[in-house]
């Protein structure tokens, strides 16, 4: 699933083509990608026609369409949801909502799986995401009110940096690239971790985030690219997560790969002991 920087390098590319034009058309090809609007798809549409986008937002893993009368598109790209740019009407076996712009260009949604979608929220920012949590990227995040509430959890650390209500944006992947860097076990209990620490992995998360978006996310198929259809290539930089059985770069031990909470972790046995 995308993660952060995939969806932020979304936002930048949606913003450079979006912002300040007016939406003249909107085509829904699969309701089904508009399961969160309750209105239906004809509401839908209606009420984005016309209408300017203003800016558009992220909070950790959502996008949102700031609109000129205070409303706003809540998006969420689920496993396989894609945005892409076309200077003229396209087509596509997995095309499912399509804007076209005043200017000729066509935003489509393309979604095989259909887990994400979007929906027309009242509010801007939009209030059905406010228990989203700010992410370490964002300039509202506090890092120390993130640090008290994050020590006050027994429960594991890298459960604690998925939890979208503590701090958003962080997946299975910068969570195991960050525990990494910061040498610590992802089942360790949080609250077992001094301040010093848990101020250091929130550091390591921003920067192993800041690296992904620099280099246009991390992609492993051709479910994640930005709206030029281009892949990102953080994934040949990552030092944990993927690397089974391969040498750590800091010790040389093989990386091990555990279940947890449905997904993987990787880590070092060596660099990053249980304790």
């Amino acid at each position: 699933m995308p993660e952060l920087p995939e969806v932020e390098v979304v936002r930048l590319g949606l913003a450079e083509h979006l912002v300040g034009r007016e939406i003249s058309f909107v085509d829904v090809f699969d309701a089904r990608s508009l399961k969160r609007h309750l209105g239906g798809p004809q509401d839908f549409v209606d009420r984005l026609l016309r209408r300017t986008v203003v800016q558009v937002n992220r909070r950790g893993k959502y996008l949102w369409l700031s609109l000129d009368d205070g409303s706003s598109v809540v998006v969420h790209l689920g496993m396989s949801g894609q945005f892409r740019i076309f200077d003229q009407a396209s087509s596509h076996r997995h095309l499912r909502i399509a804007f076209t712009l005043d200017n000729g260009q066509q935003v489509t949604f393309l979604d095989q799986r259909i887990f994400g979608g979007m929906f027309l929220d009242e509010s801007d920012p939009p209030e059905a995401i406010a228990h989203i949590a700010f992410d370490p990227l964002d300039v509202q995040f506090d890092d120390e009110a993130f640090v008290a509430r994050l020590l006050k959890k027994n429960i594991a650390i890298k459960r604690c940096l998925l939890d979208q209500s503590l701090i958003s944006g962080i997946g299975n992947i910068y969570a195991d690239e960050a525990l990494w860097r910061a040498r610590l076990h992802y089942d360790r209990p949080a609250s077992g971790v001094s301040a010093t620490k848990a101020r250091e992995l929130l550091g390591h998360a921003r920067e192993v985030m800041a690296d992904a978006l620099a280099q246009g996310g991390t992609s492993f198929d051709a479910l994640y690219v930005n709206v030029n259809g281009e892949s990102g290539y953080f994934s040949r930089s990552l030092q944990a997560y993927g690397r089974e059985g391969e040498p750590c770069e800091r010790c040389g031990t093989a990386i091990r790969r555990e279940a947890f909470m449905n997904r993987s972790s990787h880590f070092c046995p060596r660099c990053q002991r249980r304790r």
